[in-house]
């Protein structure tokens, strides 16, 4: 079985990202999506929360299945049987980064990283932008599930 992670925070979920996993469904037997537990780094929503959205959103891929990770992404792949990381660039600056992770990656562990550009419709997506526009009131609806619209409005403003 060919088997690929697409990893990330998804703090929250983006059409961005979303648009890579459908991609990346369709050139594996299973894509899981693993949810980053980061301690070091201040989330909105906890990873129990984002495996929930994420779950809803991508229902309609029967290929696709959510899961949650700490520590190093190469021994979430070995103790998984994952052949593959795959991750979406969005612009140079994502890849300067992605590539030494990917060579680290490579020469570890065997896990290869296959890039996919970023479709040009998502191409400024960011969580943190996301995050940031909904804080201030922004309008994000263009760039997160409705679902996930509604949780950000309910989360800034503290309910």
């Amino acid at each position: 079985m060919r088997r690929a992670v697409c990893p990330g925070s998804f703090d929250p979920i983006t059409y961005g990202h979303l648009d890579i996993i459908e991609r990346a469904s369709r050139h594996f037997d299973e894509v899981i999506v693993a949810v980053l537990e980061n301690r070091t780094k201040s989330s909105l929503f906890t990873v129990a929360e984002r495996i929930s959205m994420i779950t809803e959103v991508t229902t309609k891929y029967s290929n696709v299945r959510i899961d949650s990770w700490s520590g190093l992404l190469v021994d979430y792949c070995k103790s998984n049987d994952v052949q593959s990381i795959v991750k979406g660039l969005r612009a140079v600056s994502d890849f300067d980064y992605e590539l030494q992770m990917a060579q680290v990656n490579l020469q570890g562990s065997g896990v290869e990283t296959m890039f996919m550009a970023t479709s040009p419709a998502h191409s400024f997506l960011s969580s943190s932008l996301v995050k940031e526009l909904a804080h201030y009131g922004g309008d994000v609806s263009s760039m997160v599930p409705s679902s996930i619209n509604e949780a950000l409005k309910r989360r800034v403003a503290g309910k």
